[in-house]
């Protein structure tokens, strides 16, 4: 049986959309207290370390910036952290550069692992990326809606279709989430890029907020 898109999950889907916008917004007029409150918020709600989330925007940034300076409109690649894995999606035109562009991913600082998704084609058209947004949206929308398992303990990543789930989950909740995400409209193919955590684990999680690294650890 596949999803069913409410008009409930339809304004789930806005409110997504627009808390994504009002964030952006807010952060470049009220800075320093929007930094407060962001941080506050996502140790309540984070499953990794405050530590590892910092590391994982730095890695985007970084590994993004230096396939950009070495490659430019020659590929089209999106690199995601979490937990300091990346996860490389897109087009690139040849295998050697697939593999080079993993190189360059896998030497950012503080990044443990990589998962090379890329594909050795065309770049995607303009349209394509706008669906995968919109893809991503609908998949968001749809975990608040299930109420069985923690939107916020997913990252969801969209390329041509194909949906990758990012995240630390347990079995029972990354198996939830895949079988919402392959019935969405839409979706070509589910793709999980989890780190498996134990119920008792998600237990402890829950009882506590996010831990704290030293800086001996976030640099491990």
């Amino acid at each position: 049986m596949r999803y069913t898109f409410t008009p409930r999950t339809g304004r789930r889907i806005a409110t997504v959309v627009l808390s994504a916008v009002l964030a952006s917004q807010l952060s470049a007029c009220f800075p320093l207290a929007a930094a407060g409150f962001a941080a506050g918020t996502m140790a309540a709600v984070d499953r990794r370390t405050l530590g590892a989330q910092t590391d994982d925007k730095a890695i985007t940034l970084r590994a993004e910036s230096r396939i950009s300076d070495r490659y430019g409109d020659r590929v089209h690649v999106n690199a995601n952290s979490y937990n300091r894995k990346v996860l490389l999606t897109g087009e690139v035109p040849d295998a050697a550069t697939k593999a080079a562009i993993q190189g360059i991913a896998a030497g950012v600082e503080n990044v443990l692992s990589t998962v090379n998704e890329l594909d050795v084609m065309a770049p995607s058209a303009f349209t394509a990326r706008t669906s995968d947004a919109l893809i991503t949206g609908q998949v968001k929308a749809a975990f608040i809606d299930a109420r069985d398992i923690y939107a916020s303990a997913f990252k969801i990543v969209t390329e041509r279709g194909t949906v990758f789930l990012m995240g630390r989950v347990t079995q029972r909740e990354g198996n939830r989430a895949a079988d919402i995400t392959r019935n969405l409209r839409g979706v070509q193919k589910v793709v999980k890029v989890l780190e498996y955590i134990t119920e008792e684990e998600l237990v402890g999680l829950q009882a506590k907020p996010a831990p704290v690294e030293s800086a001996t650890e976030s640099k491990r």
